[in-house]
This record gives C-alpha cells, structure tokens and sequence, in this order.
C-alpha cells in the first residue's frame, strides 16, 4: 500500500504538463454565475417585471438613477443567486462587470446597497395591498398555464427567527419562544400565492384576516379563473373556529379539512365507538385505526361536521404495536361528506375520493408536505431581515416571496427535464447557477460561451430555449 501511494505521488510530481507556473490577470469578460442568464431571459420572456411596475406604479427618484424595473431584475437576481444575505453584496457586484454581462445589464446601471435602502424605504410607504395583489396575479398566471381540475389551498403561518439580529420593529415574540415576524400564508402546490406580513406576537387566527383572506382568494378565483372548480381549504388547528367552519361551509361553498382539538366530548365519542366501526389505514410503513361521527362543540348552536379521529397502531413491518397510552390520537374536522351540498357539481371522482373517510385521513396525514413550501422559501431566501423599519422588510419580504414565487415557477417552465419539482434552491444553484462563463461580442452581439462538459451535462441550450418559450404573464381583467 505505502509503495502504490509513493509511486501515484511521484507520477504526480513529475507531471510538469499539469502543474501551473504562474497567476496572471485577463481583459475577458468571465462569469462565475454563467446560470443567471437564462433566469434573466425567463423573466424578460413572462413580461413579469412590467407588470409589477404597473402594479406598483411610479416611485419617486434621482433623476440619474436606475428605474424600478431594473432595480426589481436586481433584487430577483439577488435572491435567485444566494450567494450572500446581506445587503453590502451589491456593492461588491457594482465592481463586478461579469456579473453585469450574466444580468444583461450595463455596469453603470448595477445599483447599490444604499439604492436597495433608498428604492425599500420609497416603496414601504405603498402599503401591503399592492404586494399582495402581485402575488395573485402570479398565482392567476399559473392557473391559466396549468389547469388545475381541483385547486387544494392551505393556510398557514411561518415563523421568521430574528433573535440574533439587532432590533426590529415588529419583530416580537412568537409561539416557537423566539422574536421574529409570523406572516399568515395561503399556499398552493408549494408556492404563497398570498400573504399578510404580521409581527411576530399575532397569532394564526387574530381577527378577521385569516377568513378575509381565504374569501378574498376564493372570489378571485371563481372570477378571473373558472367560477366551478372544486376548492379544498387545508387548516391545522391554530384556525379551529366555528366562524371559520360557517364562512368556509355556507357563504363560500368550498370544502374544508382543519386539524380538530382533543376535546373530552370527541375522546367520549370516540371511546363510545363500536369495534366494527374501527377501520384500518396503512401508508408504508405505519398504521392507523380510524372511526368516524358527527361532533359539534356545545358553543356552535347544534351544528355539527364530519369528524374522524385516529390513533396509531404502530409500524406495519414486523407489527410493532404502540401500547395504548402512547398512542397520539389526531382528530380531523370536515364538511367534506357523501351526499354534502359542497360536493354538487363535483365530479364523481372526486365525489368519491373527499366522500370516502380513508381518502380524507390519506390526505390529512399528508399535511406534512404542507410545510414544504416554508422550508424551500426559508432556503431561497432568509429569515432575519435587514432593516430596523416595520415598511422596509414588508418590502424585502414580498420580493422575497415573489422571488420564490418566480423560482418555483422557472422550476416547472424551463428546468423540468433537468432537477425535480421538489428540488431546493440551494441544490439548483449549485448545480445550475455557479456555472463559469465567458461574455464576448460577436457578429454585433453578445454571446455567452459555457464549457462542453456543463453544456452536455445540464443540457443549457434546451434551458436557454425553455426560457425563451414561456409562457407570458398577461393580467386578465374580470
């Protein structure tokens, strides 16, 4: 062993071909975020940024300074690149004329750390609605683009930690004992297609937002998209509330399912249920008994829904059993029924699916890819938010988020046949973004020029194609 690695380390040292003489300096233009470009091309293609300046109107500024859109290309590239998470990074950029052919912008426009200052403060005094009005135009975007038969939401919140980082304002304690934001989301196929920024100490259900929220979206959809679609709202118990159940049941007519609480009255009704009314679920590996009856809290006026309470048995392989009292029992609330008014007009597949009580507790169980979304936007972006003003992170935030929001979408429009739809940001950019490259003029054009081995690798020019073929983002009246 010691005679083959002292003879590969004398190979290596006379291999003088290999070995570099000296560092010398070069005039090309040379990019080491060659994966930019393409994203860059892909929002040129959609005619998002357009749009958002529509939105977002005219915001006061120097004369010589950069306009919004080019300060929006800005921040997403910023976000989609990740390579920092503090805001001196576009200072280190403006002297970085690689990065600037890669954006396709000129280097006399690359904008500042005090620009994003300047650019966040003047776009806070806009209020939440615009940002929030952005978002669903997305969200309408994709669903003309992807058709959806039957539209599953989810309302949830996400604790953003800003306990290490100085003081902010609104940044309080939250119900995971650190001091951060806890914006309410509403997330759909791994995406927030809306969102209320909120202090940290606002709990899931605080006043009427949560339900003029999930209403507000419903209508929309209903009137920019197809007013029939099937709706299925998903809430944990954080929203149990019989105001919720009613405005979900009988003004919006969509279905619900909503984690219930452990009441004595449901472990009664429970306890009371006959032994054949026990059934069996099996997911892979793990088994759960399950029983069904109608409940109602003695506050609701007689009104009661379809409850499901399951328990644990144990794993399937080798039947390990849990013993009784260590089994954490669930309870699941739902006006989701056989012969319910809120299935009329549905089809009967999906009749049967949301009629069938193994089909809810399937589904129910897989709430836990619900908080996906929070973990991939956590990891595109971040969570401690740089400024000491409430406004000024607002603004930070929703780029934040219509730059996941966009990234979610390139995933499925242009890199589906190179990383999966679940793939996170981090893995994407190391792949797909941290790609060397060089910027020369050629035939009165530019052209960037990749390596072989990462062009056969990823497959770039079908990349770079795919963002050229986008769909286009038009903003649909109704």
């Amino acid at each position: 062993m010691q005679q083959t690695l002292s003879h590969l380390l004398s190979e290596a040292e006379t291999t003088p071909s290999a070995r570099l003489a000296k560092l010398e300096t070069t005039d090309d233009t040379l990019t080491s975020r060659a994966g930019l470009a393409p994203f860059v091309r892909y929002l040129e293609c959609i005619a998002v940024l357009p749009l958002i300046g529509g939105i977002l109107g005219p915001v006061k500024k120097h004369a010589k300074g950069v306009g919004l859109g080019e300060f929006l290309k800005q921040m997403l590239c910023f976000f989609f690149d990740g390579s920092s998470r503090s805001l001196s990074y576009f200072d280190q950029l403006v002297q970085d004329p690689g990065y600037a052919a890669a954006i396709q912008t000129p280097a006399q426009r690359m904008i500042s750390s005090h620009a994003v200052k300047r650019f966040c403060r003047a776009l806070g005094l806009l209020g939440a609605g615009l940002w929030r009005r952005m978002l669903r135009e997305l969200f309408l975007w994709r669903l003309h683009v992807e058709q959806p038969a039957l539209i599953e939401l989810t309302l949830d919140t996400m604790v953003m930690d800003n306990d290490e980082a100085p003081q902010r304002e609104g940044a309080t304690p939250t119900y995971k004992k650190v001091k951060g934001f806890q914006p309410l989301h509403l997330l759909w196929q791994g995406r927030v297609v809306d969102a209320i920024f909120r202090p940290g100490h606002v709990h899931s259900n605080a006043g009427t937002a949560p339900r003029k929220l999930v209403a507000d979206m419903v209508h929309l959809i209903r009137r920019r998209y197809r007013a029939d679609v099937p709706i299925v709202l998903r809430i944990d118990a954080g929203f149990f509330d019989q105001e919720n159940f009613a405005c979900y049941d009988e003004e919006l007519r969509i279905g619900f399912i909503a984690s219930g609480k452990l009441w004595a009255g449901v472990k009664e009704k429970a306890a009371a249920a006959a032994p054949e009314a026990w059934h069996r679920f099996e997911k892979e590996k793990q088994v759960w008994d399950w029983t069904e009856f109608e409940y109602g809290c003695a506050s609701w006026g007689g009104k009661k829904y379809r409850t499901l309470y399951t328990k644990p048995r144990g794993e399937r392989a080798g039947e390990q059993v849990l013993l009784e009292f260590a089994r954490p029992e669930n309870v699941i609330v739902t006006n989701l029924a056989a012969g319910a008014k809120v299935l009329a007009g549905w089809s009967p597949e999906l009749r049967e699916r949301f009629g069938d009580g193994a089909g809810i507790v399937a589904g129910h169980h897989g709430r836990g890819a619900d908080e996906l979304p929070h973990r991939g936007l956590k990891d595109f972006g971040f969570e401690a938010l740089p400024f000491t003003r409430l406004a000024a992170n607002r603004v930070m935030y929703y780029l934040m988020v219509i730059g996941f929001n966009l990234f979610e979408s390139y995933k499925r429009d242009v890199l589906k046949d190179v990383v999966a739809v679940g793939t996170y940001a981090t893995t994407v950019r190391r792949q797909l973004v941290d790609l060397a490259g060089k910027v020369v003029r050629s035939g009165r054009q530019l052209v960037l020029k990749v390596t072989r081995w990462a062009q056969a690798q990823w497959g770039l020019d079908r990349v770079w194609e795919l963002a050229a073929a986008a769909p286009v983002m038009v903003r649909r009246t109704g």
